[in-house]
Protein backbone atom coordinates (compact mmCIF):
# COMPACT_ATOMS: atom_id res chain seq x y z
CA UNK A 1 0.00 0.00 0.00
CA UNK A 2 1.14 3.56 -0.69
CA UNK A 3 -0.38 7.01 -0.43
CA UNK A 4 -1.90 7.93 -3.78
CA UNK A 5 -3.69 11.17 -2.98
CA UNK A 6 -4.34 13.65 -0.20
CA UNK A 7 -7.69 15.42 -0.43
CA UNK A 8 -7.93 19.00 0.80
CA UNK A 9 -11.42 20.48 1.12
CA UNK A 10 -11.30 24.18 0.24
CA UNK A 11 -13.64 27.16 0.10
CA UNK A 12 -12.21 28.73 -3.07
CA UNK A 13 -10.88 26.15 -5.56
CA UNK A 14 -9.49 28.66 -8.13
CA UNK A 15 -7.65 30.65 -5.43
CA UNK A 16 -6.18 27.49 -3.93
CA UNK A 17 -5.23 26.15 -7.36
CA UNK A 18 -3.42 29.43 -8.05
CA UNK A 19 -1.45 28.92 -4.82
CA UNK A 20 -0.60 25.23 -5.12
CA UNK A 21 0.08 25.44 -8.86
CA UNK A 22 1.40 28.97 -9.34
CA UNK A 23 3.24 29.52 -6.04
CA UNK A 24 4.29 26.05 -4.88
CA UNK A 25 4.79 24.82 -8.46
CA UNK A 26 2.64 21.66 -8.50
CA UNK A 27 1.42 20.54 -11.93
CA UNK A 28 -2.32 20.25 -12.64
CA UNK A 29 -3.27 16.71 -13.64
CA UNK A 30 -7.06 16.98 -13.88
CA UNK A 31 -9.80 19.55 -13.35
CA UNK A 32 -13.56 19.52 -13.26
CA UNK A 33 -16.14 21.71 -11.59
CA UNK A 34 -15.17 22.12 -7.93
CA UNK A 35 -12.16 19.78 -8.18
CA UNK A 36 -8.50 20.07 -9.16
CA UNK A 37 -5.91 17.30 -8.94
CA UNK A 38 -2.24 18.28 -8.76
CA UNK A 39 0.90 16.19 -8.97
CA UNK A 40 3.02 16.31 -5.83
CA UNK A 41 5.74 13.87 -6.83
CA UNK A 42 4.72 10.29 -6.12
CA UNK A 43 1.30 11.31 -4.77
CA UNK A 44 -1.46 13.67 -5.81
CA UNK A 45 -3.14 16.51 -3.95
CA UNK A 46 -6.79 17.01 -4.78
CA UNK A 47 -8.50 20.31 -4.03
CA UNK A 48 -12.22 19.65 -3.54
CA UNK A 49 -14.85 22.37 -3.10
CA UNK A 50 -16.55 22.47 0.29
CA UNK A 51 -20.32 22.19 -0.17
CA UNK A 52 -21.99 25.60 0.34
CA UNK A 53 -23.89 24.46 3.44
CA UNK A 54 -20.57 23.70 5.19
CA UNK A 55 -18.66 26.75 3.94
CA UNK A 56 -16.45 28.31 6.64
CA UNK A 57 -15.59 31.98 6.74
CA UNK A 58 -12.06 32.54 5.43
CA UNK A 59 -10.26 35.62 6.74
CA UNK A 60 -8.05 37.74 4.52
CA UNK A 61 -5.18 37.52 5.18
CA UNK A 62 -5.75 33.93 6.25
CA UNK A 63 -5.61 32.98 9.88
CA UNK A 64 -3.79 29.77 10.69
CA UNK A 65 -6.34 27.00 11.19
CA UNK A 66 -5.80 25.86 14.73
CA UNK A 67 -8.39 23.12 14.23
CA UNK A 68 -6.50 21.54 11.32
CA UNK A 69 -5.28 18.03 12.06
CA UNK A 70 -3.53 17.37 8.75
CA UNK A 71 -0.33 19.03 7.55
CA UNK A 72 0.88 18.51 3.98
CA UNK A 73 4.67 18.06 3.88
CA UNK A 74 6.73 18.87 0.80
CA UNK A 75 10.31 17.65 0.36
CA UNK A 76 12.78 20.30 -0.81
CA UNK A 77 16.55 20.10 -1.02
CA UNK A 78 17.10 23.56 0.49
CA UNK A 79 14.48 24.69 3.03
CA UNK A 80 16.12 28.10 3.56
CA UNK A 81 16.11 28.94 -0.15
CA UNK A 82 12.55 27.72 -0.70
CA UNK A 83 11.34 29.60 2.38
CA UNK A 84 12.97 32.80 1.04
CA UNK A 85 11.34 32.29 -2.37
CA UNK A 86 7.89 31.82 -0.80
CA UNK A 87 8.27 34.81 1.54
CA UNK A 88 9.17 36.92 -1.52
CA UNK A 89 5.88 35.73 -3.07
CA UNK A 90 3.96 36.91 0.01
CA UNK A 91 3.46 33.53 1.69
CA UNK A 92 3.39 33.53 5.50
CA UNK A 93 6.25 31.28 6.61
CA UNK A 94 7.53 30.41 10.07
CA UNK A 95 11.20 30.21 11.01
CA UNK A 96 13.31 27.29 9.85
CA UNK A 97 13.97 24.70 12.52
CA UNK A 98 16.66 22.05 12.50
CA UNK A 99 16.90 18.68 14.14
CA UNK A 100 20.11 16.76 13.49
CA UNK A 101 20.61 16.99 9.70
CA UNK A 102 16.90 17.67 9.00
CA UNK A 103 15.54 21.16 8.30
CA UNK A 104 11.85 22.04 8.26
CA UNK A 105 9.63 25.10 8.10
CA UNK A 106 5.85 25.58 8.27
CA UNK A 107 3.85 27.91 6.05
CA UNK A 108 0.22 29.00 5.75
CA UNK A 109 -1.80 28.59 2.54
CA UNK A 110 -4.46 31.11 1.41
CA UNK A 111 -7.17 29.41 3.50
CA UNK A 112 -5.07 29.07 6.66
CA UNK A 113 -4.04 25.42 6.24
CA UNK A 114 -0.56 24.68 7.55
CA UNK A 115 1.92 23.02 5.18
CA UNK A 116 5.56 22.12 5.75
CA UNK A 117 8.77 22.26 3.76
CA UNK A 118 11.24 19.61 4.87
CA UNK A 119 14.50 17.99 3.85
CA UNK A 120 13.29 14.72 5.41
Amino acid sequence: MHLAQALLFVADVPRMQAFYEGVLGLAVVATESGFVQLSAGQAMIALHAIPPEYMPEIASPPVEREDGIIKLGFHVDDVDAERARLVARGVTMRDVKRWSDIAFCDGIDPEGNVFQLTTR
